[in-house]
């Protein structure tokens, strides 16, 4: 059999660890694939590439094929998600200046999102119209997006009315806000880490805490393309399975952020990048562990769950990006595709999960679940002010949340 040529786009994120490892520790290469990476420096860039044909696939965003299914996004393409890549890997960095007038209002370093949020709450508060606090998304249709706005709604804060969110690639976050152009942000690492060492920050809090095991990068597929090249698809979701099995050994974490520190991955020291694989973090405030804070493997955190899907539709409906409808959440839905993980990743032996849509946010400790192969345990899951989304029950939850904010 022949080799497959596979051209991805990525970002340099520790998130992009799956499909790097992939190519540099040979897993591609066994699978017969000729698989090409190409940097890029903005979501933007990756949608639009990926839009005119010139990557196949590509490290993405978990709501941007949501978002290009549904028409939401210039030059749209049917895209669709067949693994995801990983779960957690965010945070949100506030200025030193910020963080000085969250302590006063009760923050703490651990890094508490219902503490913090309501410190920040607190600091917005003693703020005149004028002088509105900016806080930065990598993205309008981002998991960082839409965790930012829940956190802070949460917590009393109107994402909308009191406060002001820009989009900033995640590798200039940092100097955004040393410059005083942003007041925080919310990104994935090692952008936080790195605005801490190079930019006085501190993390308020992190995705682990808003939503335990919640989602955040997908690998993104062209649909046309991947209807056309079902083998060369399954031989790319089987290298990424493996590289997600090497990523999630501890004993592989220094190599691993060596690998990702060079300049044709992400271009920072490797002691920034280990801060996050290892779940050790410098806060600013001094260090915090936080043990799944980033998961590659682990609790399933390559299946593609249509609950997930559903979920960041959920929240483009709540602030107004779509308008909700069973069409569009049908839409939603059927762009993640669990069927196609199941096929390729069954010849592996893989635990496989019998369900495509589970309960977000029940489980409060690990728990074993069905699965078609091997032996699956999920969560915990929960959402830090403790509520519970049920795919089942799309309409209300979308109507509670829209009630929650009047």
């Amino acid at each position: 059999m022949g080799k497959h040529a596979i051209t991805a786009g990525f970002l340099p994120l520790t998130d992009s660890a799956l499909l790097v490892v992939a190519k540099v520790m040979g897993f591609a290469e066994a699978e017969e694939l000729d698989l090409t990476l190409v940097r890029e420096i903005s979501w933007a860039n990756i949608r639009d590439r990926i839009a005119v044909g010139h990557f196949e696939a590509a490290h993405m965003l978990a709501p941007m094929p949501i978002a290009s299914n549904l028409g939401l996004t210039p030059l749209p393409l049917p895209l669709i998600a067949p693994m995801a890549l990983g779960l957690g890997g965010n945070a949100v960095t506030v200025s030193e200046k910020l963080w000085r007038t969250m302590a006063d209002e009760g923050a703490q370093p651990d890094l508490d999102p219902a503490i913090n949020g309501a410190a920040l709450k607190r600091a917005v508060a003693r703020r005149t119209q004028p002088d509105r606090l900016q806080f930065a998304v990598v993205h309008p249709f981002s998991g960082h997006g839409y965790e930012l706005r829940y956190w802070l709604a949460a917590c009393g804060v109107d994402p909308v009315s009191d406060i002001d969110i820009v989009v900033v690639p995640p590798s200039m976050m940092a100097d955004a806000m040393k410059t005083g152009r942003i007041h925080g942000y919310c990104a994935g690492e090692p952008w936080n880490s790195f605005g801490v060492d190079h930019a006085s920050g501190h993390l308020a809090t992190v995705k682990a805490a808003i939503w335990k095991s919640s989602p955040e990068k997908v690998l993104g597929v062209q649909a046309e393309w991947a209807g056309a090249n079902p083998d060369a698809l399954d031989a790319l979701l089987r290298a990424l399975h493996r590289a997600s099995i090497w990523c999630a050994d501890r004993g592989n974490h220094p190599e691993l952020a060596s690998i990702l520190s060079r300049p044709e991955w992400i271009n920072v020291a490797p002691e920034l990048i280990l801060r996050g694989l290892a779940g050790q973090l410098e806060t600013g405030n001094g260090p915090v562990a936080v043990p799944d804070f980033f998961l590659t493997h682990d609790r399933a955190a390559t299946f593609p769950w249509q609950s997930h899907a559903l979920w960041f539709y959920s929240q483009m409906a709540r602030w107004g990006q779509a308008t909700h409808s069973a069409g569009n959440a049908l839409v939603a839905k059927d762009s993640y595709r669990p069927d196609i993980y199941r096929r390729a990743l069954r010849p592996t032996g893989a635990a496989l999960p019998s369900a495509n849509a589970k309960v977000e946010g029940a489980l409060k400790v690990a728990t074993g679940v069905g699965s078609v192969q091997g032996k699956l345990v999920l969560g915990p899951d929960g959402f830090f002010d403790g509520q519970v989304f049920d795919p089942d029950k799309l309409d209300a939850y979308i109507a509670m949340q829209g009630a929650n904010q009047q």
